[in-house]
């Protein structure tokens, strides 16, 4: 069994601080996090291999030789992670901010090239605020022809962005509430600009089963071709149905019905989101 869903927290993001400005609560038996403690996790679930990535949004910061820094180090101690427990550890190698272009393009080479990186992670979107682009933006381009190229795996998870009202309750915050939005954001993004069409041969992961995206999929194919979408309602359905979805914290009864019936069990992958939950389920 492989996860593909598990992240590494080193001890210099200061997970525990960051949950708890968007109103989450990381397990405390899970921080500091190390490799055994996933490894232990991994015994107790029966999983064989798990693959590492960063929690969307990291590195931080705006584009530059100090966020090309912290991606280069980030990358270096995932392989070493990997290196040092050889079978049990893959990893989706992060990137500089998208916004970087020639950064990004260096780091996909490095990852897959020098480091063996199973794939590359990306956050739904880059910049803040108004100035925020989603990942089907023009700009991005030139990193998609890159990945296309190299049919290269991509993990694609949303970012934690609060909404313009507060989280509605300290149970509802917003990893539970927003971030499942953010990735349907950006997977009808890439779809809607026909750029998932375009790049045919990048296998994009959606994390959490791409969160509200296959309950909106049909929404987004009637109106955004009423609106002037030039694909098809069928051609939207079926390029939703491109995307791999994994089932971390999504894997209900209900859930893989529904998922089983839109997009078949050969599009589903396995995934815990461990340490930032308890990894049973």
């Amino acid at each position: 069994r492989i996860d593909i869903h598990h992240h590494i927290f080193p001890a210099s993001i200061g997970k525990a601080g960051l949950s708890a400005k968007v109103g989450w609560r990381t397990p405390p038996e899970n921080l500091p996090w190390t490799p055994e403690v996933s490894l232990e996790a991994m015994a107790k679930t029966g999983v064989k291999t798990a693959v590492l990535s960063l929690p969307a949004g990291l590195p931080a910061g705006p584009a530059g030789s100090e966020n090309r820094r912290a991606a280069r180090h980030f990358n270096l101690y995932a392989a070493q992670i990997c290196r040092d427990h050889p079978e049990r550890f893959g990893f989706f190698a992060c990137l500089p901010n998208l916004f970087d272009t020639k950064g990004a393009l260096a780091e996909i080479s490095f990852a897959l090239d020098e480091l063996n990186a199973w794939g590359i992670a990306v956050s739904s979107s880059y910049g803040e605020a108004a100035n925020a682009k989603y990942l089907g933006d023009d700009h991005f381009d030139p990193i998609w022809e890159e990945l296309n190229n190299r049919s290269a795996v991509v993990f694609l998870h949303g970012a934690q962005i609060p909404s313009s009202t507060p989280y509605p309750h300290p149970f509802l915050g917003i990893p539970v509430t927003e971030v499942p939005n953010e990735t349907f954001k950006a997977a009808s993004h890439l779809v809607v600009t026909g750029k998932k069409r375009r790049w045919p041969d990048v296998k994009i992961i959606l994390a959490h089963l791409g969160g509200s995206t296959p309950f909106l999929a049909p929404r987004v194919a009637a109106l955004s071709q009423h609106m002037g979408c030039p694909l098809s309602r069928e051609e939207i359905i079926q390029d939703f149905k491109a995307f791999y979805y994994d089932l971390a914290l999504s894997s209900h009864e209900t859930t893989l019905t529904a998922m089983r019936a839109f997009v078949g069990d050969d599009r589903l992958l396995f995934g815990t989101d461990f340490p930032g939950e308890l990894g049973c389920l």
